[in-house]
């Protein structure tokens, strides 16, 4: 059986930063899965964003759960892609997976799956564009960064 995960690019960080981008995707697979290990230095979340698009055409719907509490809530014209609420020191894993990204007729979906010990989060998003995406950009909240040693891995899916 071949394989259906392809790594394109891997970052691991020498420093903290607040941004980690992965620029000219080819349009070769049928899905991405964009793969967050490591962690942040205080505590905020991490934002998906498509072809360096900042306008307002991105919404989400989050689930949110600590072991005892549960909540979700919902965003619309929003300039990012929740992805996942961090903790200060927790080092967690965020897994992203994004539908037909190279489709020209239809706007992209995520689905993101978030792994901490003390929070768990799962969220859907929607970027409003038919574009095709060749540039990912996944950010923490503006006074927040990725902590040193962090990895980011982007995967295409082929398809079957």
């Amino acid at each position: 059986m071949p394989a259906t995960y392809e790594p394109i690019a891997t970052t691991t960080l020498g420093s903290t930063q607040n941004q980690v981008d992965f620029n000219t995707i080819s349009s070769a697979y049928t899905d991405l899965v964009l793969v967050f290990n490591g962690g942040l230095t205080s505590t905020g979340d991490i934002w998906l964003r498509m072809n360096s698009d900042t306008g307002s055409n991105y919404s989400r719907t989050r689930l949110t759960g600590d072991g005892s509490t549960a909540a979700s809530t919902r965003n619309s014209a929003t300039s990012s892609i929740f992805v996942s609420a961090g903790t200060v020191g927790a080092t967690a894993n965020a897994i992203i997976n994004i539908q037909n990204y190279s489709n020209t007729t239809t706007y992209k979906t995520t689905v993101s799956r978030f792994n901490s010990s003390t929070f768990a989060v799962a969220s859907v998003g929607l970027w409003r564009s038919t574009s095709a995406i060749t540039t990912l950009s996944l950010r923490a909240d503006s006074a927040d960064t990725f902590t040193s040693g962090s990895t980011f891995t982007l995967y295409g899916i082929k398809a079957a």
